[in-house]
């Protein structure tokens, strides 16, 4: 399957989601889909990230849009992890790398002077109609829900 590029129509998938739910992604059309894919839970900056659009949610509700964060970590995990930093959003389980793929998202990383496989934090938003509108790679933390909001405010005026 082809990476979406900007415009194209986000293929559907299925995954295990908190809440003990399934979630596809085209349960969302007629709403903005926020993707956000980060490396793990727990960690100093997946939680900032998750932090910041967690802060945000008002904002984000009122400009008609869904945040969803995705990682390779088990359900059981998220669950966990969104209890803890009181998320009002789902985390998706992507342990099978199914939507990281899609995304074109794992990559080598140097981690202690060894090359290993993870995410680039990176985030990806969907339009209403199922398309492809904006997509962040290798995201920085700070400012970034920022940043996100801010495109979601041109596109509303």
């Amino acid at each position: 399957m082809t990476s979406p590029s900007i415009g194209t129509v986000v293929p559907d998938m299925e995954l295990a989601s908190t809440g003990a739910k399934t979630v596809k992604l085209s349960d969302y059309r007629g709403q903005y889909l926020l993707l956000y894919f980060y490396p793990k839970d727990n960690t100093p900056g997946c939680t900032l990230e998750g932090q910041a659009f967690r802060d945000a949610i008002a904002d984000y509700t009122a400009l008609n849009t869904v945040i969803i964060g995705i990682s390779r970590d088990s359900v059981k995990v998220h669950e966990g992890f969104k209890s803890k930093q009181a998320f009002p959003f789902d985390l998706l389980s992507d342990s099978d790398e199914q939507l990281c793929s899609l995304f074109e998202v794992i990559k080598l990383k140097n981690m202690y002077g060894k090359q290993v496989r993870g995410i680039e934090r990176s985030t990806f938003l969907i339009g209403p109609d199922g398309t492809l509108i904006h997509a962040w790679r290798k995201v920085k933390t700070q400012g970034h829900s920022d940043d996100v909001l801010a495109l979601l405010r041109t596109l509303a005026a």
